[in-house]
């Protein structure tokens, strides 16, 4: 028999053995994670798992050739070291969520995870798409600013939303996604995040999150092209950028808890309080998000500069609107809505 034909009736046979391999590593990162304040020892993750020694140690050894840290002591056992890397297994495993987040990847660097998000939109199961980056080297915020991030320290992320129906206005999303990463840190982690219009999230008046939507119209192989949108959201959790990088101070969350984060607990929370705003606002259902938007606003009735396409507007904020935008009663009496997409405060 020519090598040839023995190689490929030999890759079906590697191929399993590689799935196996990684079935296996999925078994004990499980296990290890859940128990990441703590030791496992190897007869604890035999029992567990079901898998021999031999199995074990092939799995710890694709844990680690994948990027884990995994920790022994010969004392305790195994234990990860923390804060644990992404990964999409763990993540998935522990959402409960009914659009966002049916799939998700992750990946070591990518240059904007807006970007692979869009280039994911011809999918035909691309609609709740999640991507993670343990690092971005073209990372951009609102306005064409760069969004600075260490890696493997904090939340580089995008969800894509196929929205065929037309029925995610920009100016919601934008709000919903705020309100969905100040919702799912409190949850994690106990913090009380406040919402800076249009984009960012606070703690004590330092940046900690910003938030990016993009539209686009993806052009489909076959029918007409799909309106998309991208919510990407970074949160500085284990690390803050300098404030030179982005012209203010930003704080990081394990600078106010005194220890690492654990950026999967802060992924799946935002995940999904972001899944129930966007099927509110899907169903046509806005008041519970405006309200509780503006219970974690700090700018309401203060008095604020905005530069709204090129013009500044001063005056005092009366509202923000999930469909208007910001309600500002400018200085001269004049009433004005202005939008998320082309409006910062400013100095």
């Amino acid at each position: 028999m020519p090598a040839s034909t023995l190689a490929r009736n030999r890759l079906p046979a590697y191929c399993c053995q590689l799935q196996m391999r990684i079935n296996h590593a999925s078994m004990i990162l499980e296990q290890l994670y859940d128990r990441r304040d703590g030791y496992a020892t190897h007869a604890e993750l035999a029992e567990l798992t079901g898998l021999n020694q031999a199995q074990i140690a092939r799995a710890l050894s694709r844990l680690r050739e994948i990027g884990h840290e995994v920790e022994f002591s010969p004392s305790h056992g195994l234990r990860l070291a923390r804060p644990v890397r992404l990964d999409a297994h763990i993540i998935e495993r522990g959402l409960d969520t009914g659009r966002v987040g049916r799939n998700v990847i992750c990946f070591e660097q990518v240059g904007s995870t807006n970007d692979v998000a869009f280039d994911s939109a011809r999918q035909a199961d691309a609609d709740g798409l999640v991507v993670l980056a343990e690092s971005q080297s073209k990372g951009r915020g609102r306005l064409g600013r760069k969004w600075v991030s260490p890696p493997q320290t904090n939340v580089l992320m995008s969800v894509l939303l196929v929205d065929a129906a037309g029925s995610l206005p920009h100016e919601a999303i934008t709000i919903a996604a705020g309100l969905a990463a100040a919702e799912g840190i409190e949850q994690a982690v106990g913090l009380d995040c406040r919402l800076k219009w249009p984009n960012d999230l606070e703690l004590d008046g330092e940046k900690l999150a910003g938030i990016l939507v993009e539209v686009r119209n993806i052009p489909q192989a076959r029918g007409p092209a799909r309106r998309c949108v991208v919510v990407g959201i970074g949160v500085n959790c284990n690390a803050a950028p300098p404030a030179d990088a982005i012209g203010r101070h930003a704080t990081c969350l394990a600078d106010h808890l005194g220890e690492p984060v654990e950026r999967i607990e802060i992924v799946r929370a935002v995940l999904q309080s972001l899944d129930r705003w966007i099927a509110d606002i899907a169903a046509g259902q806005l008041d519970d998000l405006h309200n509780r938007w503006v219970a974690r606003c700090g700018m309401i009735n203060r008095r604020v500069t905005i530069l709204s396409d090129g013009v500044r507007h001063t005056g005092r904020v009366l509202d923000v609107q999930p469909l208007e935008g910001l309600v500002l009663c400018k200085d001269n009496g004049q009433t004005v809505h202005l939008p998320a997409s082309s409006s910062t405060v400013g100095d």
